[in-house]
């Protein structure tokens, strides 16, 4: 048994992926002010100029990933939680992403042979995590589960998989390997992937969609969340801030749903 004491009613979310995961719109007012205390961030990097320090929980205030990231889908999946959860439940976000990356650098294994040819313009990000983003949010986890229960994981990657089939079972590779490292079962741990900038929208990888919607039948916990409808900005590959909260909104949604409270 554990010798920490775990508060039952303090719900962890382990969230990755790439760039829309680390959020890429520029946060307005409006995400800024009157977050909940009850949604809180364990902070997996140092941040001085956010006063946030790796390890410690902060109130879950954007950004939500890195020092100077922006708006993602966490922020309103945390908030969505909040808002429709008993006022004894508290939701704490990890947050481990990097823009760009296949899925391939969350291989526990394997990782070193993809950050051994990553790109220049990725190295500072990659050195945020010691090199090992996967080794990182494993670490962060485990300081989280001192202090509540890890109810499940988020995704948002995969436009820099698009096209790859092998996909969803490089996917449930990462996530297997979160259960065993992290001592949890399948069963209590759904996973939610969300899709890319849909084709309603003009999407650059909106192809990728269709794989991630295979997702379900290579991991049984997986649930894709829909991106139809999200706006996205000028580049049609990140999502605009509208795109986000209503995305991160949607996690939440299903979430709770999952959780048995909607």
């Amino acid at each position: 048994m554990p010798s920490f004491s775990q508060d039952s009613n303090f719900y962890i979310f382990l969230c990755f992926g790439q760039s829309n995961m680390e959020g890429a719109a520029k946060f307005e007012t409006q995400d800024t002010t009157a977050v909940d205390q009850r949604f809180r961030l364990l902070e997996a990097v140092n941040c001085v100029n956010l006063n946030r320090t790796k390890g410690n929980w902060y109130t879950a205030v954007p950004p939500l990933t890195r020092c100077k990231t922006g708006l993602g889908p966490v922020d309103y999946f945390g908030r969505t939680l909040v808002a429709n959860l008993p006022k004894n439940i508290k939701i704490g976000v990890i947050n481990v992403a990097v823009g760009g990356c296949k899925i391939e650098l969350f291989d526990k294994e394997n990782y070193q042979s993809y950050t051994a040819a990553a790109p220049d313009w990725m190295k500072g990000m990659l050195a945020e995590y010691d090199g090992n983003p996967y080794a990182s949010m494993v670490e962060m986890a485990k300081i989280a589960q001192q202090s509540g229960i890890i109810k499940g994981i988020l995704l948002h990657q995969g436009e820099s998989n698009t096209g790859d089939k092998a996909w969803p079972e490089k996917v449930k590779g990462v996530y297997e390997n979160l259960l065993k490292d992290l001592k949890l079962e399948a069963k209590n741990t759904p996973l939610l992937a969300g899709e890319v900038v849909n084709a309603n929208q003009g999407g650059v990888c909106a192809s990728m969609n269709a794989i991630i919607a295979t997702l379900p039948q290579t991991i049984p916990n997986a649930h894709v969340i829909s991106s139809a409808g999200c706006p996205d900005g000028p580049d049609n590959l990140h999502f605009s801030a509208e795109g986000y909260r209503m995305l991160g909104k949607r996690y939440g949604e299903k979430m709770l749903s999952l959780l048995g409270k909607k």
